[in-house]
């Protein structure tokens, strides 16, 4: 069944697309408090408008994401890898809500998370591409050092529970304070379980009670054809492992091309330089040009300058999602030999007796050049 394609991010949040960051914060904080779970307990529209507007929001927050977002739209956010699109599920959802704004009441009274973000940490990795393989896209592996549930506790930390004594297993300890307008509690992480509400029995020699440990780990990539440096692509979940269980962060697998012996990029379009004789600029040719691919056949016209720019159709980079290819710009260079043999000089003397010795001119001077003389500069 066809996904149905997202809305824009600046049209969820109901912004324009030159708002400030504060702007930003100000129209999700108001559409994750309308919408938000706890307040519209089993309205599945409502929890599916408070993921949307979350994903929005820690999209246009992130000045990055915001740049490619703007340049690629949605095709810059989505995945290419194993882990899939980069949708965000309503755990996810409410836990980058408590993390930007931490728990709140809807009677108006603000409280701290419930319990600590035991989430693990993202990773960052950078993947070195060649031209070639932009051009036609590339399966990968790479090797990712990182925290992984540990293997000795199964990632729980310990074995055995006991209720923790301070909190009687909330993850919560209240603080009533009185002053002259009245009474308030203030509702905090307890220091003793870190807000989980339990205490490990017996603490796992291996983790050390963190219920994870350092481990590598290989994984696939599916890149797809087109890409361009700074280009990244999203896993889900396969960051370091959470604290005893928590959720795991992600891995972003950031793009990067190697510089090529032959070609250069502009977006779409390759570059490269082609050598000519004196002869060949004036006569014309007919020349085999590298191509990312092998060759491709280019007609230099007679008189063609030095420097004038050949295009050869089709034989650039392909873009992302279908996008056609680019093209493959050919700057003509016409070589003129140091050294020659008597019978080429004999050839160029009697060309040069055919043209006449007309004598260099200099070339006309510009408008500020004709006032800096004028002034004496």
């Amino acid at each position: 069944m066809p996904q149905t394609p997202k809305r824009d991010y600046y049209e969820v949040l109901g912004i324009a697309r030159d708002v400030d960051d504060e702007g930003i914060k100000k129209a999700y904080r108001r559409l994750a408090l309308q919408h938000h779970p706890d307040r519209n307990p089993g309205n599945k529209e409502a929890e599916e408008k408070f993921k949307e507007a979350t994903e929005a929001y820690e999209v246009l927050r992130d000045p990055e994401k915001r740049g490619r977002y703007d340049r690629f739209g949605h095709a810059a956010m989505d995945g290419a890898g194993a882990a899939g699109p980069d949708y965000i599920d309503l755990s996810e959802a409410l836990r980058a809500f408590m993390r930007n704004f931490g728990g709140f009441d809807f009677d108006g009274f603000f409280h701290s998370p419930a319990r600590p973000d035991q989430r693990g940490a993202d990773i960052r990795v950078k993947l070195k591409l060649t031209l070639e393989e932009v051009s036609t896209g590339a399966r990968k592996r790479i090797k990712v050092r990182k925290q992984m549930p540990c293997s000795q506790c199964d990632g729980r930390g310990g074995a055995g529970e006991t209720t923790c004594a301070r909190c009687g297993g909330s993850g919560q300890v209240r603080h009533v304070q009185r002053s002259l307008f009245g009474q308030f509690i203030n509702v905090s992480i307890c220091s003793e379980c870190r807000g989980e509400g339990r205490r490990l029995a017996e603490v796992c020699p291996v983790c050390r009670g963190e219920g994870r440990e350092s481990a590598e780990e290989t994984i696939p990539i599916d890149v797809p054809p087109g890409v361009a440096s700074g280009n990244y692509i999203p896993f889900r979940g396969f960051g370091h492992a959470g604290i005893r269980g928590g959720p795991p962060g992600d891995l972003f697998v950031v793009l990067e091309e190697k510089a090529h012996p032959i070609f250069a990029r502009q977006e779409r379009d390759l570059l490269c330089e082609l050598p000519v004789s004196p002869p060949q600029a004036v006569l014309g040719t007919s020349v085999q040009v590298p191509t990312l691919d092998g060759t491709s056949a280019l007609e230099v016209p007679p008189g063609t300058q030095s420097g004038k720019i050949l295009r050869v159709r089709g034989k650039g980079l392909p873009g992302l999602n279908g996008a056609p290819r680019g093209d493959l710009l050919v700057r003509v260079i016409v070589k003129t030999p140091s050294q020659v043999s008597d019978e080429e000089r004999a050839l160029y003397e009697r060309l040069f007796a055919l043209s006449g010795s007309q004598p260099v001119r200099r070339p006309r001077k510009n408008f500020l050049d004709r006032v800096k003389d004028a002034l004496g500069g």
